[in-house]
């Protein structure tokens, strides 16, 4: 009797060490992304996520970081993810449109939300349980995982002064834009951002867009197409990190905080070093780059841009309730966040002009 209770506590000893053995094992994952290893601040989203993770762990949950030079599949990223390939992944829901066009808008849509007004729609209008509905099919839980802010128009060859100026040419320009461009007579393409530069100078392509001036000037575009022209089509581009859901669900509960708190801080750090960037190379451009031409898109032009998006969109969400339901829900939110927007920082730069 003595012995079968001794071996019942040494049984019970064994499976609380087993148990707290468990609890310190270390966590070990992958993340692929979208965008080459020097692609700031792309990039460092995500070595900054990782860094943070490890060090609220105490090291005992990492996270490997794959650049698209590694995995070789930059749009790829979902899949990956959804088949377990990759724990996370780091990209941009619109390139994935023709998969699945739910995914499109929680990257940005043209005359959509700036970024402090979609940041609000994510985390508290909304946004964030109709991001984890679409996403759910795939079996992905997916997060904002930094934002641009409003990007440039692109670069071109030549100036654009009418429609007819834009027929014809082939465009760099991923998304919704893309099939807004394609319906004023564009070729348009997607090319991984390691491609551009050289797709642009063998004259594969006319145009292109990609960022704004701090990740465009040090790219070179403007060596080969001088013409640089404002925004329209992605005023608050954000991307995301992808988390397959099986493995999130497997995290402790501390661990789950700790990626929560790491990846919603590393996106609001890539904004503010995005937009510190972009000052930075505007403050140079008249005096480092004297022939770069800053231009805004013809009135007519931007007419017609905004009537292809408005018949796309009714087209698009005919037979797509879900489509349907995300729009209405950022349109709705954007006529009540633009108004505070246009009192309190459109007021406030028009009169310090």
């Amino acid at each position: 009797m003595k012995i079968t209770k001794v071996l019942g506590t040494l049984g019970l000893v064994a499976a609380l060490a087993i148990s707290a053995q468990a609890a310190e094992k270390k966590v070990r994952w992958k993340i692929a992304t979208t965008w080459g290893p020097t692609a700031v601040p792309f990039s460092s989203a995500v070595t900054n996520m990782a860094a943070m993770v490890e060090k609220m762990s105490g090291g005992k949950f990492t996270i490997r970081v794959d650049a698209s030079n590694k995995h070789k599949a930059p749009f790829g990223i979902l899949d990956m993810v959804k088949l377990g390939q990759y724990e996370m992944g780091h990209s941009a829901s619109y390139y994935w449109k023709g998969k699945d066009i739910n995914l499109m808008p929680f990257t940005t849509m043209p005359f959509g939300m700036t970024t402090p007004e979609q940041n609000s729609w994510f985390y508290y209008g909304g946004g964030m349980e109709l991001m984890q509905k679409a996403y759910a099919k795939h079996k992905v839980y997916s997060y904002p995982g930094g934002n641009t802010g409003n990007q440039m128009g692109g670069w071109f060859r030549k100036e654009i002064n009418s429609l007819d100026d834009l027929k014809g040419l082939k465009m760099r320009i991923p998304g919704f834009a893309g099939e807004v461009m394609a319906e004023l007579g564009l070729t348009v393409t997607n090319i991984p951002s390691g491609e551009l530069y050289t797709s642009l100078e063998r004259g594969t392509i006319d145009a292109l867009e990609w960022v704004g001036p701090g990740m465009d000037i040090r790219m070179g575009f403007y060596k080969v197409a001088p013409y640089y022209y404002t925004g329209w089509h992605e005023p608050g581009t954000e991307l995301q990190f992808l988390v397959n859901q099986k493995k999130f669900n497997k995290l402790s509960d501390a661990n789950k905080e700790i990626l929560r708190v790491a990846m919603r801080t590393a996106a609001y750090d890539m904004y503010t070093e995005n937009y510190y960037m972009s000052a930075e190379a505007w403050a140079k451009i008249k005096t480092d780059y004297p022939d770069i031409k800053i231009k805004t898109f013809p009135k007519p032009v931007m007419d017609a841009m905004k009537a292809a998006n408005k018949k796309l969109l009714a087209e698009k969400t005919k037979g797509q309730p879900m489509l349907k339901e995300i729009l209405d829900s950022q349109n709705a939110y954007m006529k009540k966040a633009r108004a505070w927007t246009i009192l309190s920082d459109f007021n406030y730069l028009k009169d310090n002009l």
